[in-house]
C-alpha cells in the first residue's frame, strides 16, 4: 500500500471512530433525560461516594425498573444505603428516594407540560452539541488533507475523493443525531 492511501485511510478511521464517538456521547446524555416514565439509564449521571471516591451507582447497586413510575435500587453492600439515596437525592434529577430496609425505591413522577418542554430544548441543545463535535471533527481532517495536499503527499484528485468520503460521514452521523433528537422528543412530548 501506498504512502498516500494508508494516510487517507489513517484519517479516515480516526474520522470514523471520533465522530460514532460523538454519537454514543450524545446518546448517553439523552438516555440519562428523564421522560417521566421509568428508565434504569435515568440513574447512570449518579455518582455515589464510596469510601471517598466517586463511583457510578450501577457499581454499587442493581437497578430495576418493576412498574413504569417506580426505579427500585438495591446496593450490594448494605451499609452504604444511606450514601446511595443521598446520591439519588443531591444528583439534581428532581427524584426523591425512599429507603426501605436495603431497597431504595425511586418514584419517577409525571412530567408537568412546562418541564417536557424545558427538557425538549435540553434534548435540542444536545442535539447540536453532537452536530457541532461532528462537524468539527470534519473540519479537522479536512485540514490534515489540506495540509497532506500542500506537501505534495497525495494528490488533487485522492484529496476531492477523500474530503466527499469525510463528508458522507458527516451526514450520517448528524442523520443519526437528528433521529435521536427526534426519538427524544416524541418520547417526551407522548403523555
Amino acid at each position: 500500500m501506498a504512502a498516500h492511501e494508508e494516510l487517507i485511510q489513517t484519517v479516515h478511521a480516526d474520522t470514523h471512530r471520533r465522530m460514532t464517538h460523538s454519537v454514543d456521547l450524545i446518546k448517553k446524555e439523552m438516555a440519562a433525560v428523564r421522560t417521566g416514565r421509568a428508565n434504569a439509564e435515568i440513574l447512570a449521571p449518579v455518582l455515589v461516594q464510596y469510601y471517598g471516591t466517586p463511583t457510578p451507582i450501577n457499581q454499587l447497586a442493581t437497578i430495576h425498573v418493576p412498574e413504569p413510575q417506580m426505579i427500585v435500587v438495591t446496593p450490594f453492600d448494605r451499609s452504604q444505603t444511606k450514601e446511595v439515596e443521598k446520591a439519588i437525592q443531591g444528583a439534581g434529577l428532581g427524584l426523591n428516594p425512599v429507603t426501605e430496609g436495603g431497597v431504595i425505591r425511586v418514584p419517577v413522577p409525571l412530567l408537568t407540560e412546562e418541564r417536557r418542554k424545558e427538557l425538549v430544548k435540553r434534548i435540542h441543545k444536545l442535539g447540536e452539541d453532537g452536530r457541532i463535535a461532528v462537524r468539527n471533527v470534519r473540519r479537522e481532517a479536512n485540514e490534515k488533507l489540506a495540509k497532506a495536499e500542500k506537501n505534495k503527499e497525495v494528490s488533487k484528485d485522492e484529496h476531492t475523493h477523500a474530503q466527499q468520503k469525510i463528508q458522507q460521514e458527516t451526514d450520517s452521523n448528524i442523520q443519526a443525531i437528528d433521529d435521536l433528537v427526534k426519538k427524544k422528543e416524541k418520547e417526551l412530548m407522548t403523555v
